[in-house]
C-alpha cells in the first residue's frame, strides 16, 4: 500500500491546513436558540450524504459529496482502516483529517512542525445561509470547536477563527472573543450576503479590531451564493463545471484583495496583517504590478493610497503558495522572499496528495535564502508566533 511522504527539510509549517468537523459539532457546540437548526450530515432516502443547512437540505452538498470531502488521500491509494460508522463522510477521512491525535501523528511521519487549522463544512455551507443570525451561530459553534480540538496539540496545530462580515459589529465581538480565547488568526469568505466589498467601510471596523488584538486577517475561498459567482458563462456554477469552477476559484479572492486598495483600508489600518489563502501564488507578482501601473495612471486619483498598491504588500501581505507552482521560483525574488509561504489544503480533494514531494521540489528550485522562509519562518512571522 503507498505510505506518506516525509519531508527532508527540518522546519515545515502547513500554512492553511483542513480538518474535516464532527458531524454533530453544530448539535454539541450551537448556542442554545439554535438547537433546532444545526448543521448536520444525513443521508437521503437514496443512502446518499447530504448537508442540511438551516433546516434545509443544501442544494450545493448533495447526492453524496460530503462523502468525498476528505479524499486526498484515497486517490493516492493511502486509506486508513476505520471501525465503519456508516456515514462515508467519516469513515472515509484519512488518518488526521477528522482527529487532533492523528493529525500530529501525520506531521510527525511527515516531519512537519505545525499545521494552521481551517474548516471543511465551513468553507462550504456559508453559500448557502443566507439568515445571518444562524450564520453567526453556526460560526460561534465552529470556533469554540476548533479551540477544543487544538488545546492540547502544545501549539503544533494553531487555531483560526471564522468570521462572517455579513454583520460587522457581530463579527467584531466574535473576533475580540476569539482572541481573547486562543485564536491565532481570522478568516473570512470573499464574499458577504449584505454584496458589500471585502473593503468596504462597514468591514474597517473588523479590520481594525483584528490590528489592534494582533490576528492577522485571512481571505480564504469558499462556495459562494450563484449571485457571486461568475454569470458571464451562464450555468457554469454547478457540479459538472467543478473543473472551471475550482480553477477559477481565486478570482473571487483576487477581488475581494483588491478591493481593500479601493477602499484605503491599509492606510486607514496600517497594522493590519492580511493574508491571502488557497488560490496560489504565482500571480501576486502581475497582480501588483497592475495594481502600481493602475495606480500611477489618472485612475489612481480615484483611490486614497498614500504609497503604491506594491509597497502595501512588501509592509503587510503574506500569501500561501501551492506546493506544485513551477513558476514560483521565479516570482519570489522579485516580490519579496519575506511574503511567501506554502499550503497543503489537506485532506482536500481538489490538491493532489503528493503534496510534501512537491514542497521538496519547489524547495530545492528556491535560492538558499528562500528556502526556510518559505518552508516556516515566514508563516510564523506573519502571525507573530516563535
Amino acid at each position: 500500500m503507498p505510505q506518506l511522504s516525509r519531508l527532508k527539510y527540518d522546519g515545515a509549517v502547513d500554512a492553511d491546513g483542513h480538518i474535516l468537523e464532527p458531524p454533530d459539532l453544530w448539535e454539541r457546540y450551537i448556542d442554545p436558540q439554535f438547537r433546532d437548526r444545526p448543521l448536520r450530515v444525513l443521508k437521503d432516502d437514496r443512502g446518499l450524504e447530504y448537508v442540511e443547512i438551516n433546516g434545509q437540505p443544501s442544494k450545493l452538498l448533495r447526492n453524496g459529496m460530503p462523502a468525498g470531502l476528505g479524499a486526498m488521500d484515497m486517490w493516492a491509494g493511502i486509506v486508513k482502516e476505520r471501525e465503519p460508522t456508516g456515514l462515508g463522510y467519516v469513515d472515509n477521512a484519512p488518518l488526521g483529517g477528522m482527529d487532533a491525535k492523528e493529525r500530529l501523528e501525520r506531521l510527525d511521519i511527515e516531519n512537519i512542525d505545525r499545521a494552521f487549522i481551517y474548516p471543511t463544512l465551513g468553507v462550504l455551507w456559508v453559500a448557502e445561509c443566507d439568515d445571518e443570525a444562524v450564520t453567526q451561530a453556526y460560526v460561534r459553534a465552529y470556533n469554540r470547536w476548533i479551540l477544543d480540538f487544538c488545546a492540547d496539540s502544545n501549539g503544533r496545530l494553531v487555531p483560526i477563527a471564522q468570521l462572517s462580515l455579513g454583520d460587522p459589529d457581530a463579527a467584531e465581538q466574535e473576533l475580540r472573543h476569539m482572541a481573547k480565547a486562543g485564536a491565532k488568526g481570522v478568516w473570512a469568505p470573499p464574499f458577504a450576503w449584505t454584496r458589500k466589498a471585502f473593503g468596504h467601510p462597514d468591514h474597517h471596523k473588523v479590520f481594525a479590531a483584528a490590528a489592534e488584538l494582533g490576528l492577522p486577517f485571512g481571505i480564504h475561498p469558499a462556495f459562494e451564493p450563484k449571485w457571486a459567482a461568475p454569470g458571464r458563462f451562464a450555468d457554469m456554477t454547478g457540479f459538472g463545471s467543478s473543473f472551471f469552477i475550482n480553477v477559477t476559484a481565486g478570482d473571487a479572492i483576487r477581488h475581494a484583495f483588491t478591493s481593500m486598495f479601493q477602499f484605503g483600508v491599509f492606510d486607514l489600518v496600517p497594522d493590519l496583517r492580511v493574508i491571502i489563502l488557497e488560490c496560489g501564488a504565482s500571480w501576486i507578482g502581475y497582480w501588483i504590478d497592475r495594481m502600481d501601473a493602475v495606480f500611477a495612471s489618472p485612475q489612481g486619483t480615484m483611490v486614497k493610497l498614500k504609497d503604491k498598491p506594491s509597497d502595501y504588500f512588501r509592509r503587510q501581505c503574506w500569501i500561501s503558495a501551492d506546493p506544485d507552482e513551477t513558476t514560483l521560483p521565479g516570482v519570489i525574488p522579485i516580490v519579496g522572499e519575506d511574503r511567501f509561504f506554502w499550503a497543503s489544503d489537506f485532506p482536500h480533494p481538489d490538491h493532489p496528495p503528493d503534496y510534501v514531494d512537491h514542497l521538496t521540489t519547489l524547495v530545492e528550485a528556491l535560492p538558499e535564502s528562500a528556502r526556510a522562509r518559505l518552508l516556516g519562518q515566514n508563516v510564523l512571522d506573519a502571525y507573530g508566533l516563535k
